[in-house]
Parts: C-alpha cells; sequence; structure tokens
C-alpha cells in the first residue's frame, strides 16, 4: 500500500510520534559517556540534556505545563531547563530509561500532535546529526510537521522563518509560499522552519540566501 502524503488524524500523528520515539531510543542504546555529553545544536544543552527535554515534554500535562510557565514568568528557556532537570537521571543511561518510559506515552502537553511530532523529529536530529547518526523518518510524518510549521508560529518562529518565500520539497508533496524558491528534502526543511541554519547546506534556490541570512540573525 502506498504511504500516504501526509498524517492527518490525530491518531496517526501520534502513532507516528510513539515510532520516532522508538527509534531514537535505539539509536541511543549504544552511545559512550563522551556521545551523552557531546553538544547539541540546541544552544547550550548536550546531547543528554536534549533527550531529558524530550521526556519532559512527554511527561507533562496541560495543568503542569502551565503552571510550569507562570512559575517561570513565561520565560520558555527557565520553563525547558526547570523541566529538563526534572527528567534528567544521575546518569545517562537512567537518562536514557527515563525516556523509554516515555515512549508509547501522551504527544505532548497540548492536543497539537504535529507539533510534538515536529518535536520528536528535530530534536531527533539535533541528537543525531552531531553523533553522525542518520534517520530519514517516513515523508508522510515530515509534511506533517511542514505543514503545519508553515501554518503558524508555535513553540518555534517556524511560520516567519519563511514568510515571502516559497517552499518545495524534493520527496514529497509539501510546497507553500509564494517569492524565491527554497527547495529540498522534507526533513531539511522542516529544520530550518525550526530554526537550524545548519539545514540550509541541504537546500537549493535563489531563497536559500534570505533564509540562511534570516536564521544566522534570529
Amino acid at each position: 500500500m502506498a504511504e500516504p502524503h501526509a498524517l492527518e488524524t490525530r491518531k496517526a500523528l501520534e502513532r507516528a510520534i510513539h515510532v520516532e520515539r522508538l527509534a531514537l531510543a535505539e539509536d541511543l542504546a549504544e552511545l559512550s559517556e563522551a556521545q551523552w555529553a557531546k553538544a547539541s545544536p540546541c544552544e547550550r544543552w548536550t546531547v543528554e540534556e536534549v533527550v531529558a527535554h524530550l521526556t519532559a515534554g512527554a511527561s507533562t500535562r496541560m495543568w503542569r505545563w502551565l503552571l510550569s510557565m507562570l512559575a517561570a514568568r513565561f520565560d520558555p528557556d527557565v520553563h525547558n531547563d526547570r523541566r529538563l532537570a526534572n527528567h534528567r537521571g544521575a546518569t545517562p543511561e537512567e537518562t536514557l530509561r527515563r525516556f523509554r518510559d516515555v515512549v508509547a506515552g501522551p504527544s505532548g502537553p497540548t492536543g497539537h500532535a504535529a507539533a510534538w511530532l515536529g518535536e520528536i523529529v528535530v530534536h531527533g536530529e539535533d541528537i543525531r546529526r552531531p553523533l553522525g547518526l542518520v534517520r530519514v523518518p517516513p515523508v508522510a510524518a515530515t509534511t506533517a510537521v511542514a505543514r503545519f510549521f508553515a501554518s503558524r508560529d508555535f513553540t518555534v518562529a517556524s511560520k516567519t522563518a519563511i514568510a515571502g518565500l516559497r517552499v518545495q520539497a524534493t520527496d514529497g508533496p509539501f510546497t507553500t509560499g509564494s517569492g524565491d524558491l527554497v527547495r529540498g528534502p522534507t526533513l531539511s526543511l522542516v529544520m530550518v522552519m525550526a530554526g537550524r541554519a545548519a539545514a540550509c547546506e541541504d537546500l537549493e534556490g535563489d531563497g536559500v540566501a534570505v533564509l540562511r541570512a534570516r536564521l544566522r540573525s534570529g
């Protein structure tokens, strides 16, 4: 049976989240201590801290999330650091065990399943790329994330990043906007919409220079 062009139902999106979490947990199983401590593209976070952040997102319900944001005076960095610290283990092995415990858990603190699929896809790349690990999620999954990211600024300024550009996937049906062209793999388009300038290297078109400049100044 042919793969659908994009995941649309909440059930399908949640199933994709569980698939991506499990794939990441399997990739993490044999890491050395040095690899766990390696810097990620998430500014000051290491690989282990990004994993703890993912565990926090999968373990936090709506009201707890709102209370945490309120306690952080709506500073997402303070909120994220506190939640991360709560879910990081005493050792990398414990951090991984805690992540494994939420693999089949809720998608995230809100009902925006496509956003939380984006969370595991983007942070999965944040973890794998510095370690030289490769995974390309199904295009149906990355297309759903790309469409959500292009539709609004939610946890990242994804819609703003591509404003005034024509963005087109080379491996799937995703296309949006008008203006100078940016084209490339759907996963790379997702990564640049999430603010990862390094993914611009995977893209082509007159709009790439504009996009790269925005991300570097953002």
